[in-house]
Parts: structure tokens; C-alpha cells; sequence
């Protein structure tokens, strides 16, 4: 016969009712969440990449004749050009002088003798329609004519060796020091002109997205040091090739770089965006639980939680689109989802 081990009546309430505290004592507790009341609003979804900024206008511009070196000054700040300083195309940089050099271009002789040829060109003119003199004798007149202009021209020409001009709008970003007044030879670097408020990149994008990325698409663009900012590009152009040995194509993007924040050379984090969504529900994506049953999140709804299954669409790196299983107006939770179970109770604290 088997032997039955009863338990005292006693000890077997005292055991149910202890239980039956803790039970209500879990079920009692309040776990500390965060909300986002849910709002219409817009999502992007990019390519990542990166790449070296370069400028669009960039010139080197060197001495053409030995001189003696002045370095002018800045109209905007009265004093001598520096590094750093913005130019605006047809200002003066730096005067060479050489006397024996502008003897040598006769630019005042010259110019007499345009005058003289000209007076004499209208002279055969009017002596041609008398019947004074002959068509050869006329086209000798326009020929010596022409000559005096080409001379003077010429003249200018070599005289125009004697200024360093900016030929573009930019920044100065080398200036050579030479003393004022010393003697420079022919082929020095005088200045370095670099225009960037266009400027350009050029990326190697992954063979997956070749039918994705389209010409025009805009591009969000950040660099370390300028953290706050974010500067819009756009794509300008992308090659048709992939490249064997990486599997990628080549982009190129344009930067409007207008506030000057991007500097030559800086490396640049680009995103171009392929799509955009607007007026639809976002959530950030670090909330989405991955279960057996889908992609979860959790509500609250009269304190307590309440676990949906979603469907999400367009996703980029810290959002993602709600497609299904969530509602305007709604209170996801952001903070304090770890813990959470389907009805527990919550306290709001933020």
C-alpha cells in the first residue's frame, strides 16, 4: 500500500497565500518608460559613402619675366595680400617692375606708329575714291595699318606679364614669400587661387546599387569638424562601367559649398538619398524588437503596455517607415521597452 504524505493544512495556506502576495506584488509594479506620441512626418533612404573634396576652379599662376617682386596690398583690409584672403577675378596681386624689360616692348612707339598708319590708311581711303590712287597702293595702306595694330596689341600683351591678376573669384591658398623690391626669376609661383564655393567628389558606389542611384538625386553632406552643419550636394554623374577587381562604379557629386564650411581636401561623409517619404508614420529604429511572431514595438495605452506587431517600409540608419500595425496619435515607447512584457504596467516619466 502506498503511503499518502500529507501536508498540515496550516502550512499549505501560509504557502498559497505567500505565493499569491508575491503574484500581486509583481503584478503591482509600475516599470519607468518613455514615450513618443506618434505624428505624420518624413523619411529618407540613403547610400552611404565617402570621399575627398576638391574644388572646382583651382590656378597657379607664375612669373613670366625676371623682375623685381612688389606684393600689393588687399583693397578690402589695406594690407598685403595674405594666405586666406578672398579675391574677386581682376585684382592686382603682385607688380613686377623692369625697366630695361619695358623699353624693350616700345609700347609708346608703337602706339605712334598706329596713329600714323591709321591717319595714313584714311588718307589713301580718300585719294582712292578720287581716283588719286590705285587699289594696290590702298591695300598697302590697310596692311601697314593692320601691322601697327597687331604690334600694339602684342605690346600689351608683354606689358600685361608685368601683373599678377586673379583670372577667377576665389581664396588665396599659397603666397610665396619673396622680399619686396628683390630681383624673382621667370617660372616662380607667384599665387595659388582656389575657387570652392562649387566643389566635387568623386565616390566608388557598390554594383548593387547601380539601378538605385540616378543622376540629380540629392546628397547630405558631413565632415568631423563641422558637426552641427550638413551641406547639400547633388550626383552629376555616374559611369555605366563596374570595375572588375572592386565591383563598384564610379559617382561624382557636386557640393554647394557657398558658406565655405568644406575645405580642399577635407574627407566628407556623403549620403544620397534614393527615396523619400512624406506624411507618414517614422519611429526610430533602435525601438524594434525582432520576435518569432515579426518586428515588434510597444504602446501605452491607459498605463500599461501593449505589445504590436508592424510591418516597416522605407528604413535608413536610425529610422525606420511604419507601414502597419501602428496609428497616429499613438504613444510608442522609446526608453524602457527591455523590460517589458504584453500588459504590464507602466509609469510615464517623460
Amino acid at each position: 500500500m502506498k503511503k499518502i504524505l500529507l501536508l498540515p493544512v496550516t502550512t499549505l495556506f501560509l504557502f498559497i497565500s505567500c505565493r499569491n502576495r508575491e503574484q500581486n506584488l509583481t503584478a503591482d509594479v509600475e516599470i519607468p518608460v518613455s514615450v513618443q506620441e506618434l505624428k505624420p512626418g518624413s523619411i529618407k533612404e540613403f547610400v552611404n559613402t565617402t570621399g575627398t573634396a576638391f574644388p572646382k576652379g583651382e590656378i597657379e599662376l607664375k612669373s613670366k619675366i625676371p623682375a623685381s617682386y612688389f606684393l600689393e596690398k588687399n583693397p578690402q583690409t589695406g594690407r598685403l595680400w595674405q594666405l586666406g584672403d578672398r579675391v574677386k577675378a581682376g585684382v592686382l596681386i603682385v607688380r613686377l617692375e623692369d625697366q630695361e624689360y619695358v623699353n624693350s616692348v616700345k609700347m609708346e612707339t608703337n602706339q605712334l606708329n598706329l596713329e600714323l598708319m591709321e591717319s595714313e590708311l584714311k588718307k589713301q581711303e580718300s585719294l582712292y575714291e578720287k581716283g588719286g590712287v590705285t587699289m594696290r597702293e590702298l591695300k598697302t595702306a590697310g596692311i601697314n595699318y593692320e601691322n601697327a595694330k597687331t604690334a600694339v596689341v602684342t605690346s600689351k600683351l608683354q606689358l600685361e606679364k608685368m601683373k599678377i591678376i586673379a583670372p577667377i573669384d576665389g581664396v588665396i591658398v599659397d603666397l610665396p614669400y619673396h622680399t619686396q623690391g628683390t630681383q624673382i626669376e621667370a617660372g616662380l609661383t607667384m599665387v595659388k587661387i582656389m575657387d570652392y564655393r562649387t566643389m566635387y567628389m568623386d565616390v566608388q558606389l557598390p554594383e548593387k546599387y547601380i539601378s538605385v542611384i540616378k543622376p540629380g538625386q540629392p546628397v547630405l553632406l558631413t565632415n568631423y569638424t563641422i558637426p552641427e552643419d550638413t551641406i547639400i550636394g547633388n550626383v552629376t554623374q555616374l559611369s555605366p562601367a563596374i570595375n572588375a577587381d572592386t565591383r563598384t562604379f564610379k559617382g561624382t557629386i557636386s557640393i554647394d559649398n557657398r558658406d565655405f564650411l568644406l575645405r580642399p581636401g577635407m574627407f566628407v561623409k556623403a549620403d544620397i538619398v534614393t527615396s523619400r517619404k512624406d506624411s507618414v508614420i517614422v519611429i526610430p529604429k533602435n525601438i524594434i524588437l525582432s520576435r518569432q511572431k515579426g518586428k515588434t514595438v510597444f504602446i501605452v495605452d491607459r498605463g500599461v503596455a501593449a505589445e504590436r506587431i508592424i510591418e516597416t517600409g522605407l528604413e535608413n540608419i536610425s529610422d525606420a517607415e511604419v507601414t502597419r500595425g501602428l496609428a497616429k496619435n499613438e504613444r510608442v515607447v522609446i526608453s524602457g521597452y527591455e523590460t517589458l512584457s504584453n500588459r504590464s504596467k507602466v509609469k510615464i516619466i517623460k
